[in-house]
């Protein structure tokens, strides 16, 4: 009977580790989408204020060296938010939960079981 209670118990708790893991999981891609929103825009505004820098300075927008500053500086930006966004995937695939095989628990047991 103790071996019963005991399998039931694994059931009942995967079960909520498998919902407590599920919850984390959105939580962490609800982060993601924020930080992504965020990196958006923050590239917008800085590469507008770059652009307005360029424009009242007297230059146009064909110059190679106008691309490439704003090339550096969308990276650069984005860098921070792209390092978070790998360490949510690392997170996301660490949250797995085991499920329990009863049988093999049973098979193991079953001169206890018998007994």
């Amino acid at each position: 009977m103790g071996q019963l209670v005991s399998d039931v118990t694994k059931v009942l708790d995967y079960k909520e580790s498998k919902k407590s893991a599920e919850n984390q999981r959105q939580q962490i891609l609800a982060q993601m989408a924020a930080d992504e929103a965020t990196k958006t825009n923050l590239i917008k505004k800085a590469l507008s204020a770059q652009r307005a820098k360029y424009g009242a300075s007297g230059n146009t927008g064909s110059g190679l060296s106008e691309s490439a500053v704003l090339k550096r500086l969308r990276e650069e930006t984005a860098k921070p938010y792209d390092e978070k966004y790998q360490e949510n995937i690392e997170k996301i695939k660490k949250l797995k939960v085991k499920k329990p095989n009863i049988l093999k628990t049973w098979l193991s047991n079953i001169d206890k079981i018998a007994g």
